[in-house]
């Protein structure tokens, strides 16, 4: 069962309308994209899905778009954690009810709360999704919250947790978790700069924030890790560093690029980013030109598809 979690997630950009209101019909068509693509799965309503600055009904909107296309055809892990407990059930159990692969929660944000309480807040959100398995979100640079191995050893006890989404800088973290992880754990790296890193380390695929601009890049990294073509998967590393980098230098927030990327690349419009997020800017058009270039380049070179 755990294989369905095993390979490239795109973490889902959200879509929005021209007035700024969550986009049916563009989540829609985002999600027929990347299945087309050929991914293994979504990531919904995480960081790069804005859920911070959603509301509930929002993320509930976004979730049932997705699973109108995606349902049955690739796997789907939706992030539920809101800023308080109810809430965040609310949304674990109505993601259930769609029939969502698992569900996902960052640790409580804001107070700085003790680990008995942090698993407390995890394994509520679970209980309200009695039959799905769960992933805990490790992203301590954004949380403030180190998934510990005592942490993770709470956390443990409850059957349905799956596996780990690790975003933390530390690569060793990947090691940590699978090595005094119970046995199947999946986990996943989260920092798309150190996907081969993450998977010599163990790490069983990954789900990124810039996978969704450049899918086929991460799809055929993917595949020269699994060949043992690993002089290969790390030269082609090296130049998805670099775009990344450049995607991150810019003064706009990433989404904001990430989607005129999209728009200009591929015609997909999924409008802009929500405020606070500052949006796509004039000034940052000749890096988004470049990184367009570095995308097509590589993908020409390593993918046997021709893009202009």
């Amino acid at each position: 069962m755990n294989e369905k979690y095993k390979g490239i997630i795109p973490a889902l950009y959200a879509c929005y309308d021209e007035d700024g209101n969550v986009s049916s019909e563009g989540t829609k068509r985002l999600v027929n994209y990347y299945i087309e693509k050929g991914v293994k799965g979504l990531y919904v309503c995480g960081s790069s899905g804005e859920c911070i600055y959603q509301n509930k009904e929002e993320r509930k909107q976004i979730l049932e778009s997705v699973m109108q296309v995606a349902k049955g055809k690739i796997t789907i892990i939706a992030h539920v954690a809101a800023t308080n407990t109810k809430d965040s059930m609310e949304l674990a159990a109505h993601a259930e009810s769609l029939g969502v692969d698992a569900i996902a929660a960052i640790p409580p944000i804001y107070f700085k709360l003790p680990e008995y309480a942090i698993a407390k807040y995890w394994n509520d959100i679970s209980s309200a999704a009695p039959n799905t398995d769960f992933f805990i979100y490790n992203i301590p640079q954004l949380t403030g919250v180190e998934l510990t191995r005592s942490l993770l050893s709470l956390m443990l006890e409850n059957p349905k947790v799956i596996g780990i989404k690790s975003s933390a800088m530390e690569v060793k973290d990947i090691c940590d978790f699978k090595l005094y992880g119970r046995k199947n754990l999946v986990v996943l790296n989260g920092e798309d700069t150190q996907f081969i890193a993450g998977r010599i380390m163990g790490a069983d695929g990954g789900v990124g924030g810039t996978y969704g601009v450049m899918p086929e890049l991460y799809l055929k990294l993917n595949e020269l890790f699994k060949n043992g073509q690993i002089k290969e998967a790390t030269e082609l590393q090296y130049k998805i560093t670099e775009i990344v980098d450049i995607l991150t230098s810019c003064k706009s927030n990433l989404y904001a690029i990430a989607k005129e990327i999209l728009r200009k690349r591929e015609n997909i419009d999924i409008g802009g980013v929500r405020p606070p997020l500052p949006s796509c800017l004039k000034e940052d058009e000749e890096k988004i030109n470049i990184c367009i270039n570095l995308i097509n380049e590589e993908i020409n070179k390593n993918c046997n598809i021709n893009v202009i």
